[in-house]
């Protein structure tokens, strides 16, 4: 009796060593006989899987675990030796001697040559043209920046075969590798700091959906690891093919600056365009750095401008560093080049704290902490009304002469400065008597009170170094709002909790007086050298005001007026005035200036203050 040819059931489970339906039974001989259904396949071991009896042939039973049977293997077997029949009536499938051998799949060794030759195509980018337009255009690329920042071979890198899924308008056959952003973690000067870097020659560095989801990623692990966050920006704006995706994209960017606020710092780098709601990221960050002629920020471009409301203006003109820098007030920092540019952003970062949960890095200091600064009393006219560049004196008081100005041509009536005393990081507040005699004005106040902000958030102590002779007056300052704007200065102030320190080098009049961190409003500390004059206004207006009458009616008002100014200044306005009343808690030498100040801060190094339970301030808008 003839049997049939056995043809596997197709809904029977697969089983490990079996050839799928229609390919025969393996890449070696299998036997199967009538009587005891028994399917050969070349199996590891030389074993065979051996069904129930009464099984038929070729059946396999869905849940049955077979059992394993030695069988000779057939490779095992010598070169001479005769072949084996197959039994009586049974099915046999052979692979010829002239059948081709079965693919071979990769191995590992080829697999990792396969993957790094995929890495260095998504390293190199998407052309050498596309490199060379980038260049054209006096900027870096986004690995060349990042190779800037960080310490030499530390840069460990987040998705970088991370690649879109938007298939409209043609983005399914271009599907790059990187997105379009570079993500990762690095080294400056040994300490870990998070970045991403927009990659202008893909999609214009333009923000979808995995591009976001990059950034998020990375966002997330700079937070969770409490290191800073820097930000190399070059792109487009939200990517136009993949529609509200990318606005939800910018979404996810911004809430995550807001909740890292305080918590890491975040720096934001202007390397090339920044339009429409991208342009909000960094403005949520603590530090914006420009580079002239190659980075704009604005919210509408000229064309939008014009169209709306006839103004003709250029990109940088609208929006450029210089702009930012002198003007707006949004970049504190602008440079001429990226390799100056992002020098100065590693510097910055060598004087923060990675976290809200950390002290600035301390470093040792070869500035003698008991240097007397006997130039001091040259730099410093006694005379208050005559100007002098208040640079010059933080440079002769600080480890070194090293000062790291922010927003140095905006608001120039006041400086904010980080530098060294002693080796360990202060911030500095001072009035400028070079710039409108150091008045207090919506911008200066605004930049002051942002300064104080951010340093208390991040543990860095406060010198405040004044003199001023009050806020500007004027009809424009008090229509624009002077009161709430310097509500601002003084807010933050009376919310900081770190170590803060006052030193009155001339004159301090009125409410300005108060808002540059007096006793009164919290400084642990006030110092005045003996050429301090404390008071509501000065002398002349105070003359002015108390003796109006009796100089009205002198025979010779002019004398009349010197002397009434002199007994005021004797009076009320004498270098041991506040002294006296506890108002400063000394009168020092300054030439003596330095040790003071750095035996206090280390005095308070410790300090320790805790506000009132709450979940935030509301402070003035």
């Amino acid at each position: 009796m003839n049997e049939k040819p056995v043809v596997p059931d197709p809904v029977s489970p697969s089983v490990p060593g079996l050839a799928p339906p229609g390919t025969g039974y393996g890449p070696a001989s299998a036997t199967m006989n009538a009587g005891a259904s028994t399917i050969a396949p070349a199996l590891p071991g030389g074993t065979a899987l051996t069904a129930p009896p009464g099984t038929a042939p070729g059946r396999l039973i869905p849940g049955f675990v077979p059992a394993r049977t030695p069988v000779p293997d057939p490779a095992a077997a010598p070169p001479d030796a005769p072949a084996t029949a197959p039994a009586a009536g049974a099915s046999r499938t052979s692979p010829s001697p002239s059948a081709a051998p079965p693919p071979r799949h990769p191995g590992t060794r080829s697999r990792a040559e396969e993957l790094a030759a995929i890495r260095e195509r998504a390293r190199q980018g998407p052309s050498p043209d596309a490199t060379e337009r980038q260049h054209a255009r006096g900027k870096l690329t986004a690995r060349e920046r990042i190779e800037l920042l960080l310490d030499e071979g530390s840069f460990s890198e987040i998705e970088p075969l991370r690649r879109h899924r938007a298939d409209g308008f043609g983005m399914a056959r271009r599907r790059p590798y990187s997105d379009g952003v570079l993500t990762g973690w690095g080294a400056v000067d040994g300490r870990t700091v998070f970045v991403y870097a927009h990659d202008f020659r893909i999609f214009g560095g333009s923000l979808g959906e995995a591009h976001a989801a990059k950034i998020h990623k990375v966002m997330d692990l700079a937070e969770a690891a409490g290191a800073p966050l820097v930000s190399l920006n070059d792109g487009a704006g939200a990517r136009i093919q993949e529609g509200v995706t990318a606005l939800a994209g910018y979404g996810g960017i911004f809430r995550r600056n807001a909740r890292a606020s305080g918590v890491i710092p975040q720096i934001s780098v202007m390397l090339g365009p920044c339009a429409g709601g991208a342009a909000y990221s960094p403005a949520l960050t603590d530090f914006v750095f420009m580079v002239q002629d190659i980075a704009q920020m604005f919210i509408t471009g000229p064309d939008v401008v014009q169209a709306v409301t006839g103004e003709s203006i250029g990109i940088d003109a609208l929006g450029g560093a210089r702009v930012h820098s002198t003007t707006s007030g949004v970049a504190g920092f602008s440079y001429p080049d990226e390799e100056s540019c992002l020098a100065d952003v590693r510097y910055l970062l060598s004087l923060l704290p990675s976290n809200n949960r950390e002290l600035p890095p301390s470093h040792p200091c070869e500035d003698p902490a008991d240097r007397r600064c006997e130039a001091l009393f040259d730099l410093v006219p006694e005379d208050p009304s005559r100007p002098y560049d208040m640079l010059s004196v933080i440079s002769e008081i600080v480890d070194d002469a090293e000062v790291f100005e922010v927003h140095a041509t905006w608001a120039r009536s006041v400086i904010c400065a980080f530098a060294r005393l002693g080796g360990d990081v202060v911030g500095i507040v001072a009035n400028q008597p070079l710039a409108q005699a150091g008045v207090l004005d919506i911008q200066s106040s605004e930049k002051a009170a942002r300064f104080v902000s951010g340093c208390d958030a991040f543990n860095i102590p406060l010198l405040t170094l004044v003199d001023v002779p009050g806020f500007l007056p004027g009809v424009a300052q008090e229509h624009d709002g002077i009161i709430r704007h310097g509500a601002k200065l003084l807010y933050s102030y009376c919310n900081a909790t770190v170590p803060r320190v006052q030193l009155i080098l001339r004159k301090a009049y009125g409410g300005a007086y108060i808002v540059m961190d007096s006793r009164s409003i919290g400084a642990d500390l006030s110092y005045a050298w003996p050429t301090n004059e404390i008071a509501v206004m000065g002398a002349e207006g105070a003359a002015n005001v108390i003796f109006r009458r009796e100089i009205a009616s002198a025979d010779d008002p002019d004398d009349a007026r010197r002397r009434h100014v002199e007994e005021y200044r004797s009076e009320l306005m004498h270098p041991y005035y506040a002294a006296e009343r506890g108002l400063v808690d000394d009168v020092i030498d300054p030439a003596a200036t330095r040790e003071t100040l750095i035996r206090a801060f280390r005095m308070l190094r410790s300090k320790h203050a805790d506000l009132p339970s709450r979940k935030h301030g509301n402070p003035p808008a």
